[in-house]
């Protein structure tokens, strides 16, 4: 079967194997029979983006949770991290997000948080692959269970979520004055973050709310900032917000209309809280795709920083590991541990704001907190995934382009956990020169494995 889960859950084109009703039919199934409490009923939530085939993909899970006995409470179109936040503040054994976050609409994925709110370690997806491989051998899980779980649909979960988000900042209208654009990316946020940019106070201009189950992440959303970059400039607001599908990744765009991503929200973030002497052990978690600018400017700021391998859960590990209270990747992935666990779009973005409003500086004059160096990613449709030390006319170009770089750039090749892709990122002191590096690389990969 091969193993299913990546590194943010399961994912893969949607009605495809495991995607499909009777996979994730068995999946509900494996994951029920895993989280399965003696003692009181097992619940587990499950929630959706807004793909036409979550629909479908809902459906079979919540069947195959039942078929064990376990009851199912339906949290409907909402984000990734409001589960987390359900799960971990309720009494729910596990909770489920059927998304393929940044994907487009015929992706689609399964997503899964413990009763305390946290993305599973890698050992634990094995031990659900195992009762799934089980029960395809004739073992079925649940094989003794004579009663059948129930279904019921949550009424206030949006409710809940953003009755949390509130309660994390001081005051009821904290950004009174505030003119906000937000891009919900025709997403799971679509409904919840105007109305609580709203709430707050801010004058709101929301863009592709009007989900069809096709539209989701259409050049649109945290990946395709350019139409928020102009309703921005044009409507003379104070921030531009854009959320990804599943509403855990945020980019923001300053009053001046430059795109300012995770590295610079960390960087930004970090130097507000060490100013109010809240930053934890004085430290900073980001992954190996980091700008080098963001570590040149933490060491400029005296913030200590570690790097992790790619995912915003490995963030989350080093974070838990070292008491640290703040991490995140360039992407948009951004974890405020003192408040929650895992990664969120909405949450980052008033604390953006809170951070704007506390320090009163514009965003455009925060940013400059990091100098962001030239880098390079390029994306490479690949047939296989070797390991890349294995391919000899690949090493050879990346050493190449090493050597002529020395200690003024750096060179990462890796594969996609999600996509059948190969990620080519060069950074390097000078622009063209840093796209040509890049350019040779990604050749080769499409040469190789293309």
């Amino acid at each position: 079967m091969g193993r299913l889960f990546g590194t943010d859950g399961i994912r893969g084109v949607a009605n495809e194997y495991p995607l499909t009703a009777e996979g994730s039919y068995q999946v509900g199934r494996a994951v029920a029979s895993f989280f399965h409490r003696p003692v009181r009923q097992t619940k587990i939530i499950i929630g959706k983006d807004t793909r036409q085939s979550g629909t479908m993909i809902e459906k079979a899970l919540a069947d195959g949770i039942c078929s064990v006995g376990a009851d199912v409470l339906l949290a409907g179109i909402i984000s990734t991290p409001a589960i987390a936040c359900l799960v971990a503040g309720g009494d729910a054994a596990a909770g489920i997000v059927i998304s393929a976050s940044h994907n487009p609409y015929s992706d689609n994925g399964i997503k899964l948080f413990d009763a305390d709110g946290y993305k599973l370690p890698d050992a634990k997806e094995d031990e659900i692959e195992g009762l799934m491989q089980a029960e395809s051998q004739g073992d079925p899980a649940g094989k003794n269970q004579r009663i059948r779980g129930k279904l019921k649909r949550l009424s206030d979960a949006s409710e809940r979520y953003l009755e949390f988000l509130k309660n994390s900042l001081q005051g009821s209208t904290p950004f009174t004055g505030m003119k906000v654009v937000l891009d919900c990316s025709n997403g799971a946020t679509h409904a919840t973050a105007p109305r609580l940019f709203r709430d707050l106070g801010a004058g709101v201009e929301a863009l592709n709310i009007e989900p069809n189950g096709r539209n989701i992440n259409a050049d649109c959303g945290s990946e395709h900032p350019d139409g928020l970059i102009d309703t921005v400039l044009n409507q003379k607001a104070d921030v531009g917000l854009a959320f990804d599908g599943d509403g855990d990744r945020l980019v923001a765009v300053d009053e001046q209309g430059q795109v300012v991503s995770g590295d610079r929200l960390l960087a930004i973030c970090a130097r507000n809280l060490k100013r109010k002497g809240l930053l934890r052990n004085n430290l900073v978690i980001s992954t190996v795709m980091s700008n080098l600018g963001l570590r040149l400017a933490l060491k400029d700021m005296g913030i200590d920083h570690i790097m992790t391998a790619v995912g915003d859960r490995y963030v989350l590990e080093q974070m838990r590991a070292r008491d640290a209270v703040i991490g995140g990747e360039d992407s948009g992935h951004m974890i405020f541990l003192d408040r929650h666990t895992t990664g969120d779009g909405m949450l980052t973005a008033i604390r953006l704001m809170d951070t704007m409003r506390d320090e009163k500086k514009k965003l455009s004059e925060l940013r400059r907190v990091m100098t962001v160096l030239p880098q390079v990613l390029l994306n490479v449709d690949v047939q296989d995934k070797p390991e890349i030390e294995s391919v000899p006319q690949l090493m050879e170009v990346i050493r190449a382009v090493e050597a002529q770089l020395g200690d003024k750039g750096r060179v990462l090749v890796r594969y996609s956990g999600t996509q059948p892709l190969c990620r080519v990122m060069v950074e390097g002191p000078e622009a063209s020169e840093t796209q040509r590096y890049c350019q040779q690389i990604a050749d080769v990969v499409k040469a190789t494995l293309g």
